[in-house]
């Protein structure tokens, strides 16, 4: 416990702390209310994604940011709109942002601990949990030559989205990993090292000859293309991963507390008081289990990006 209250009021601890209740209050200020048919549309509706408004108390609030987008990314809906489909920010947005502060935060400090052997407990930790990254997953894993130079693209990978796992199981915060459009900016991210990577060693043509092994010359096209759809399945696999592990989760919680309605709606006042203790010792020990997952899923996330890349620019792997 003392170490804990010596991590929390050190220097690196306030400003974390500073960021993320910024982050807590700005999305409780900005963030559209949800509101549906009834307790449980309700409930359900906080794994979606809040436009930031104006006014969240209104019932058809202004958003602070509208930009023209394409159709399928119309936050209003389907439909005709005469201005045309548009975009908003969104709660998500708020903390990726301070996800990345998050990142700069805890480890402004690191470099200064390493060259003098000086910091607060907060950095040292965070010093620790960098050198791990290092030596047991990508130096581990692409050796001490090709792991330095992809070493910084890694680390920020795998901290980003652990920071962004992290802040989802804070109250009035967001998960912006339980959105699949932010998993899939991610793993197109890898996509892109990938094929850049990869080109980049063997040669524009000889990355892309090198997918298929060694085979007979009249199965070679359909070889090449079945390589092409693994190569394109690998940053799907990302996305899906990601954000089903991040989402299911907060799904469990929610169907714990809709359990409490649930017996409200069914037995009554009593009933509803009776379910209580029950739904809210599950939901907390489920959180328990996000805390973990959502470190597990950030570890999963990054050494997979390093597998692939790796072998990316090393055919015979």
């Amino acid at each position: 416990m003392k170490r804990f209250f010596e991590c929390l009021f050190s220097r690196t601890g306030i400003a974390a702390l500073v960021v993320i209740v910024a982050a807590c209050l700005l999305s409780n200020r900005f963030s559209q209310h949800h509101e549906g048919d009834n307790v449980f549309t309700t409930l359900y509706m906080h794994l979606i994604p809040a436009p930031l408004v104006e006014d969240p108390h209104a019932h058809e609030a202004k958003a602070l940011v509208e930009v023209p987008t394409l159709p399928i990314f119309d936050y209003r809906g389907a439909g005709e709109h005469p201005d045309g489909p548009k975009t908003a920010l969104f709660n998500l947005q708020i903390f990726q942002v301070a996800a990345v502060l998050l990142v700069l935060v805890c480890f402004m400090r690191v470099p200064s601990y390493v060259r003098t052997g000086k910091g607060d407990p907060l950095t040292r930790i965070f010093a620790g949990f960098a050198d791990w990254v290092r030596e047991e997953m990508v130096f581990k894993t692409m050796g001490r030559e090709d792991g330095t130079r992809f070493l910084p693209y890694f680390m920020a990978v795998f901290f980003l989205i652990l920071f962004m796992n992290l802040l989802g199981l804070v109250p009035f915060a967001a998960t912006a990993t339980a959105s699949i459009f932010v998993t899939a900016a991610l793993a197109v991210t890898t996509f892109a090292a990938i094929i850049l990577c990869g080109m980049f060693v063997q040669g524009p043509i000889a990355f892309w000859k090198n997918l298929v092994p060694h085979v007979p010359l009249a199965l070679w096209p359909l070889m090449f293309v079945v390589e092409v759809i693994g190569l394109c399945v690998k940053p799907v696999s990302l996305t899906i991963r990601l954000f089903a592990n991040m989402s299911g989760g907060h799904m469990v919680v929610l169907s714990f507390m809709g359990l409490i309605f649930f017996m409200a709606k069914t037995w009554g006042t009593a009933g509803g008081w009776g379910a209580s203790p029950f739904g809210l010792a599950f939901s907390v020990f489920i959180m328990i289990i996000e805390s973990f997952v959502a470190l597990v899923q950030a570890y999963i996330f990054a050494q997979l990006s390093i597998l692939f890349v790796h072998a990316s620019m090393h055919p015979e792997h």
